[in-house]
């Protein structure tokens, strides 16, 4: 496909996986929509890309949120790009320590987030998507969702992350054989260890043990790695319906 030129919403633009594809692709002539809950720090990435880039402060949980900042892609240019990244994890047994059962609180907020937030984003970025003008092989573009080897490889603690991510790979074939007909592609990337701010928190020890536990290379994804990845699924129109790791090999021990 043909990216120079067209447009994107990138949820979770402001920082980390989603911060590395807005600049990945506005670097392609690509227009992006940073959507993030971070209204002040989507600003100074946007200002930073410089050009057309935009930036929609709001909130994947929220469907109005979700039409605003996908009605505001597709204004300023024929929006063919949707990437979902807002997303964030939890640390939950299924019992816990003194026996008693799994907050029901936590896991909820945690599917919606991640499943909601990324179902709400991906349908309508779909159905503007269906309005524009196909290239000329019929592809009209392509919708990139983020799941994690957690969905195979699910670590102790991990249940509502790992059920989430699962879901996100899960939605992959379906959604892909629905918007087949509108020449929509739709794919996963399951990012392993990445350097992202989630993991800056950690300790300079364990962030060194966590990038040796990597296959090849051993150190720390990092974001611009994401960044390529997405912008290369894009151009490449024979990929479809696939959930691709990029995870240096990792394959994660129970904890």
């Amino acid at each position: 496909m043909e990216i120079n030129g067209s447009s994107a919403i990138i949820t979770g633009g402001a920082s980390g996986l989603g911060e590395a594809t807005a600049r990945r692709l506005a670097a392609e002539g690509v227009r992006v929509t940073v959507f993030d809950r971070n209204g002040e720090r989507a600003k100074e990435v946007v200002e930073e890309i410089g050009g057309s880039a935009n930036y929609v402060a709001g909130d994947v949980t929220d469907p109005d949120d979700c039409q605003k900042a996908v009605d505001q892609a597709a204004e300023g240019g024929t929006l063919r790009i949707a990437v979902n990244c807002a997303g964030t994890g939890w640390v939950g047994r299924v019992i816990n320590r003194d026996g008693s059962p799994h907050d029901l609180g936590p896991f909820q907020f945690i599917q919606n987030l991640n499943v909601i937030g990324t179902f709400n984003v991906m349908t309508k970025a779909a159905s503007a998507m269906a309005t524009v003008e196909p290239q000329s092989d019929g592809e009209r573009g392509v919708i990139v969702n983020t799941a994690s080897v957690a969905a195979f490889d699910g670590q102790i603690g991990q249940l509502a992350y790992s059920a989430s991510k699962g879901a996100v790979v899960g939605m992959t074939l379906p959604a892909a054989r629905d918007l087949a007909v509108v020449g929509i592609r739709v794919l996963a990337i399951a990012p392993g260890l990445f350097d992202t701010p989630l993991l800056a928190m950690l300790p300079d020890e364990a962030r060194s043990a966590l990038a040796q536990s990597v296959n090849f290379p051993k150190r720390l994804g990092i974001p611009s790695e994401y960044g390529e990845l997405v912008t290369h699924i894009a151009k490449n129109s024979y990929l479809n319906a696939e959930v691709i790791r990029l995870d240096g090999g990792i394959r994660m021990p129970p904890k």
